[in-house]
This record gives C-alpha cells, sequence and structure tokens, in this order.
C-alpha cells in the first residue's frame, strides 16, 4: 500500500500533539503539589521524554512491535534500532508490504509518544517523596518491561488479546489503567507522605493546574483522533467524541461536587474533563457521540466517588491517579463492551445494546484483568528491587524541606528576591 501524504500529515501532526500532553500533564500535577515540589514534579514527567524515547529506539519498540515470539506475550528484537524499516511486523498486507498509509517509521514515532506519558502518569500518586535516582531507575525498568509487552498485547496484530478480540482505540488498557495499577502497587511499597492525612497539604497554584488541563485537552485530539491512522472519517468520530467526553465528564463532575459539597470547583473541572478523556480513550474509533457523552459523564461522577478510596483504605494516591486514570480507564474499557458500533470502525464490532451480546464485554474484561495482573505484579517486583538497591523514598528531612532543593538544588519560586513590582527592593 502507498503512503499517503494527507495521513502521514496528519499523524506526524498527531504525534506532536501527544508529546505536548507530557509537558501539560507536568503542569497539571505541578500545579496541584506544594510549592516547594514542583520542580521535582516537572521533573519527573518531563524526563520521560528523555529517558523512554532512548529505551524505546534500542527496546521498546522492538518488545513492543517486533515479530511475535512466545504465543502473543512479545515481539523479538528485530527492530531494534529502527535502521532499514519497511514494515511493522503484523500491518502488512497480502504481497508482504506495509499496510499502513503512513511511513511504518512514523508509526513507532508515534507509538513512543504513548510510551513516554504513560509512566509520567505514575508520578502522580507518589508526589512529595520519590528519590529521582530510584524513580529514573524504576521508570527505565517499567518502560521495557511493563509497558512494551503490554502494548505487544493489546496494540500490536500478532498480541494474544489483540487476536482475542480486545478492542482498546487509543490506551484504556495499555496506558490508564497500566499506569493506574503501577501507581497504586507503588505508593503502598513507597508509603504515605509525612503527616497524611492528618495535615492539610492543598495544590499551591490551581492555574497552573487548569493551564495543563487545557493543553492535555488539546493534546488528546491527537492521542484519539491521531489512532485512527489517517485523516479520516474514523479520525473525525473519535475527534468529536474526545471532545463531548470531556465535556460531560467536566459537567458530571462539578455536579455531583455541588450537590455533596455545595461548590463547584476549578481542581474538580480540571479533574472531570481529564477523567471523561480517560474513559473515552478506548472508546473513541468504536462509538458514536450520544454513547460518548454518556461514558465521559459517568466517568466524571464516577471518578470522583472513587476519591474516597484512598481515605477508606488508607493508600496515599497524593493527586488522584488511582481514581481517575485506573478507575477511568477500567470503565472506559468496560463500557465500550456495551456502546460498541460496528457501523463506525470495520475493526469493530457491536457490544451489548446494539445486539452484539456479552461477548465483547466478556472480552474486555478478560483484557482489564489480565492487564492488572500484569502491571501489578511486575510493578511490585521493580519497586521492590529499586527500593532495596538505590531507594525510592528520600528521607524524612528532605521530604520536610522539599524536593526542589534537595534532590535538584533548585527553587521554583524565588519571591524574597523580588518586590511586587518585580525590582528588587
Amino acid at each position: 500500500m502507498e503512503v499517503n501524504a494527507g495521513d502521514t500529515a496528519w499523524v506526524l501532526v498527531s504525534a506532536a500533539l501527544v508529546l505536548f500532553m507530557t509537558p501539560g500533564l507536568a503542569f497539571f500535577y505541578g500545579g496541584m503539589v506544594r510549592a516547594k515540589n514542583i520542580l521535582a514534579m516537572l521533573m519527573q514527567n518531563m524526563f520521560c521524554m528523555g529517558i523512554v524515547s532512548i529505551l524505546w529506539v534500542v527496546l521498546g519498540a522492538s518488545l513492543a512491535f517486533g515479530n511475535d515470539v512466545g504465543g502473543g506475550i512479545l515481539g523479538d528484537l528485530g527492530l531494534s534500532g529502527l535502521d532499514g524499516l519497511k514494515a511493522v511486523p503484523g500491518f502488512v498486507d497480502d504481497a508482504g508490504l506495509s499496510s499502513l498509509t503512513i511511513p511504518p517509521l512514523l508509526f513507532l514515532a508515534y507509538q513512543l509518544m504513548f510510551a513516554i506519558i504513560t509512566p509520567a502518569l505514575i508520578t502522580g500518586a507518589t508526589a512529595d517523596r520519590l528519590r529521582f535516582g530510584g524513580y529514573v531507575l524504576f521508570i527505565g525498568l517499567w518502560s521495557v518491561l511493563v509497558y512494551a509487552p503490554l502494548a505487544h498485547w493489546v496494540f500490536s496484530p500478532g498480541g494474544w488479546l489483540f487476536k482475542l478480540g480486545a478492542l482498546d482505540f487509543a490506551g484504556g488498557t495499555v496506558v490508564h489503567i497500566n499506569a493506574g495499577i503501577a501507581a497504586l502497587v507503588l505508593v503502598l511499597v513507597i508509603g504515605k507522605r509525612r503527616g497524611w492525612p492528618r495535615e492539610a497539604m492543598p495544590p499551591h497554584s490551581l492555574p497552573l493546574t487548569m493551564l495543563g488541563t487545557g493543553i492535555l485537552w488539546f493534546g488528546w485530539f491527537g492521542f484519539n483522533a491521531g489512532s485512527a491512522l489517517g485523516a479520516n472519517g474514523l479520525a473525525a468520530q473519535a475527534f468529536l467524541n474526545t471532545h463531548l467526553a470531556a465535556a460531560a465528564g467536566m459537567c458530571s463532575w462539578l455536579l455531583v461536587e455541588r450537590l455533596r459539597d455545595g461548590n463547584a470547583t476549578t481542581l474538580g473541572a480540571a479533574s472531570g474533563a481529564v477523567a471523561g478523556l480517560v474513559a473515552i480513550t478506548p472508546c473513541a474509533g468504536f462509538v458514536t457521540a450520544v454513547p460518548a457523552i454518556v461514558i465521559g459523564g459517568i466517568a466524571g461522577a464516577v471518578c470522583l466517588l472513587a476519591i474516597k478510596l484512598k481515605t477508606r483504605f488508607g493508600y496515599d494516591d497524593a493527586l488522584d491517579v488511582v481514581a481517575v486514570h485506573l478507575v477511568g480507564g477500567i470503565l472506559g474499557s468496560l463500557l465500550l463492551g456495551v456502546f460498541a458500533n460496528g457501523e463506525v470502525n470495520p475493526a469493530g464490532t457491536d457490544g451489548l445494546i446494539n445486539g452484539g451480546g456479552g461477548g465483547l464485554l466478556g472480552k474486555q474484561l478478560v483484557a482489564v484483568l489480565a492487564t492488572l495482573a500484569f502491571s501489578g505484579i511486575l510493578t511490585f517486583v521493580l519497586a521492590k528491587v529499586v527500593e532495596a538497591t538505590v531507594g525510592l523514598r528520600v528521607n524524612a528531612d528532605d521530604e520536610a524541606a522539599g524536593l526542589d532543593t534537595t534532590e535538584h538544588a533548585e527553587t521554583g519560586y524565588n519571591l524574597t528576591e523580588l518586590g511586587s513590582m518585580g525590582r528588587k527592593g
């Protein structure tokens, strides 16, 4: 199949949009931590753009999209280095040529951007207490040993969940459930922030969080509509679904928040929009507009209520990664089995309400459970290894002083040097 210039241009733009989500996530999280830890949060997110990119070219792309070995479990190392790439295994036609309408190298570059933001999502749960050195080692190992194999299962035509018929348009399992369960396991290993939950630890800059939300919402069009891998009607449907789910998630979160607490907050608006975006991610290219609104609306309300789980069970998920990404990812993946419409995408099938029965829902449940088990167990093993070698958590004095100064020898705000008009004095 020949390369299509329009499709190539769209996926190039989409890859840039997805990469832009990572600094957006940094601002989203950075505004929610205390001022003494903002640079540490920004650094943890931005550093993923460095280490994951190198590891993807050397190992990750091959393990995710190489020739299948082990019955759909893992790719081989045939793509290592990404040199002389003619086609991505599995994405070939009957003549053995690439079945993609974009260059194979672009496909793998686009997938790299997913690999970058997924481990970055974890950092919101471990805020205020994670050693940078331990984080670097953990993220490097996790990207290769957890993310890449799971991407093979779901995104590669040779993967066992792909062949089973489980659907995931843009990463409900691979990105959100994967990062969400890893976040939960990691906070259980490193423990609670000192003083939590007795001490109030409010966000230091909600304007930064709102800025991050806007960037994430903008970038998510590349995340979901770009996953159509072409400038076509499917991309348009995914684009619209993405926007509607974010809007519905924001509205439902704020409605429940207002009814429950008496106030509709800016943090609630930001969190609700992201919850809707998370839930629509696996569904974006398989449902129509009204189901997208329903999915986003359900996610906004349920993810808000799920925040209570951390106080009930005593795990310190600092920025509610579990409630938004784990719960939202599970909701979206399962609701796809209910609302999928085979007319939207020939690669999909009908869900429960469109006459498809419970078959797809069952496959979605298998994908969810497999992701939880695989990522949860391997994350625990990797966390324990890193904890026992270089260490994962800063000491009590460093945590009290703040990670910006103790881990990076910098401060996010030097307000003592300047007067109110920006002049010394």
